[in-house]
């Protein structure tokens, strides 16, 4: 799998713009909001850099601020186990936020507003859940990969965060590209 699929687990600039107003600055105390810029202009130096990470986390350990900075820099470093741990403490943490069954099995689509653009809690847990799928797709977990995939899509059907890129990828492994 290519790592510019990736890119479909980002967030668009508007998107971005609310989820990040709404969700994730709400409630940063500021020396994590600076540890976290900090992180950002050093992350050519993986050492600095994972060091103001870590030491936000240790300012906001819940906060999805934190967590998603987490999880971007070891997926860009290519620290993909690390990656999936953060998107298992995302997952987990959405799924505590919008008062939904621990296990992503049990989640059904009526549990939150998953069809709503603008519900920003449900659209963090599917945006973890596809981080999820994916970091288990890249990392061989193909069947747990395409469980979460299906999820997604059950969850979500009109398809808001792309999980249908992810199912056309998980039909395509292993067929031999024609190009």
């Amino acid at each position: 799998m290519s790592h510019v699929l990736h890119s479909e687990l980002t967030m668009s600039g508007p998107e971005q713009s609310l989820l990040a107003g709404a969700l994730l600055g709400a409630g940063l105390p500021t020396d994590a909001q600076r540890h976290l810029e900090l992180a950002g202009s050093d992350f050519q130096s993986d050492a600095e850099a994972e060091q103001h990470l870590r030491d936000a986390q240790a300012l906001a350990p819940d906060h999805a601020a934190v967590l998603i900075g987490l999880y971007r820099f070891y997926f860009y470093k290519g620290r993909l186990q690390e990656a999936l741990h953060i998107a298992e403490v995302c997952l987990t943490k959405a799924a505590r936020d919008n008062g939904l069954d621990a296990d992503w099995r049990k989640v059904r689509r009526s549990d939150a507003e998953f069809s709503s653009f603008a519900a920003i809690l449900p659209r963090f847990y599917l945006f973890a859940l596809k981080a999820y799928a994916y970091l288990r797709m890249r990392l061989g977990d193909l069947d747990e990969g395409h469980a979460a995939i299906e999820k997604l899509l059950e969850l979500d059907p009109s398809d808001k965060v792309n999980a249908g890129v992810l199912h056309d990828v998980w039909q395509r492994i292993g067929q031999v590209d024609d190009d």
